[in-house]
């Protein structure tokens, strides 16, 4: 067991975050990069370290047990050991599902897998989608997991630094993918039928959706994705819909400014929300009636308020002045809002008094 410093573990009751101003709780310290995690129980998450390391924190007491069972990641750029997240029916089945990049000739492939937890090691390993999105490049591996309500799991692929590969069916780079618990392809997936399309896609047209949300009380399932320079975007994800990268974009080549490509499309989904300039957005929660997500090169912690409607209607960032860029974050069951930083460093956020 590798035990890390903890700072502060006070318990306090799970609350919407509506203050304007909030203040965190250091739970643990001297971590690496955690791009995933998702919690087990009321005392213990699940984390992923991009390292390749996956362990679980009791946030009680700030000590992680790492866990063995991992399989080799692809840890270069952006690759490694990606999301995690239990299974709804965790309880019953004590599946976890992962995402991380897997070594492919001479590059990497985003997968999704799942195993089990006993004890210190994670057994009964298995690849449920390999997907088709081999690039040498190491970026844009996207990898966020969602659950709906009905026996579904959702989870992204970034277009891994070819452009037009995301308007392309016939591969999953650029894409929202869906499929059933068991890594089977539903029958009523929007490209099932098509034989010029891979049926396990369910949006298109995406740059590298680095944020998955279900919301089960609506019934929408949120995306937020990195643009290139100025672009990100805040989408609602529907069945079979293009959502236009590099096609319809509002952010610009990185070297020239130039525009990549138009505002609007016929045929093309708008985003609901764009930020230019980008502020490299990273995970999606929803805590009370706002949207949550890290917030990599502006370093704050974004909150986007939402109307009766699901409109966003506010925003507010906080704890720009730390400069820790935000990665992961997940709510506790008792709807606690936890944040991870690339600081190596686990927060619990609460209001100020």
């Amino acid at each position: 067991m590798a035990v890390v410093a903890v700072l502060a573990c006070l318990s306090l009751p799970g609350k919407p975050l509506v203050a304007a101003t909030l203040t965190t709780q250091t739970i643990a310290s001297g971590l690496g990069v955690t791009w995933g995690m998702d919690f087990l129980d009321a005392e213990r998450m699940v984390l992923t370290q991009r390292s390749g390391r996956a362990g679980v924190l009791n946030v009680t007491s700030g000590t992680v047990t790492w866990l063995e069972g991992v399989p080799e990641v692809h840890d270069r750029g952006q690759g490694g050991l990606l999301d995690v997240k239990r299974a709804p029916d965790y309880v019953q089945s004590g599946w976890l599902y992962f995402t991380y990049s897997q070594p492919k000739g001479m590059g990497a492939v985003t997968v999704l897998a799942r195993a089990r937890l006993a004890e210190r090691r994670l057994v009964d390993w298995e690849d449920l989608l390999v997907t088709q999105s081999a690039s040498s490049r190491n970026i844009h591996f996207g990898s966020r997991i969602a659950f709906d309500q009905q026996g579904h799991v959702f989870f992204t692929v970034g277009d891994r630094g070819q452009r037009d590969k995301a308007q392309d069916l016939g591969n999953h780079a650029g894409t929202v993918i869906r499929l059933n618990l068991d890594g089977s392809v539903p029958d009523d997936n929007p490209f099932a039928k098509d034989p010029q399309a891979l049926a396990e896609i369910w949006s298109y047209g995406h740059r590298n959706p680095q944020g998955l949300y279900y919301d089960a009380e609506h019934d929408i399932l949120w995306a937020i994705e990195h643009g290139p320079q100025g672009g990100d975007e805040l989408n609602r994800i529907e069945k079979g819909q293009n959502y236009g990268w590099p096609e319809v974009t509002q952010g610009k080549e990185y070297v020239t400014g130039f525009d990549i490509g138009v505002d609007h499309k016929a045929g093309m989904v708008d985003p609901v929300k764009v930020y230019t300039p980008s502020i490299a957005p990273s995970d999606l929660v929803k805590q009370g009636t706002a949207l949550w997500t890290g917030a990599l090169a502006l370093t704050h912690l974004n909150q986007i308020q939402l109307n009766a409607k699901q409109e966003p209607v506010e925003e507010r960032r906080h704890f720009k002045a730390r400069g820790e860029r935000v990665r992961s974050l997940t709510v506790s069951t008792h709807g606690e809002l936890y944040m991870a930083t690339d600081a190596g460093r686990v927060y619990r956020i609460s209001a100020a008094e």
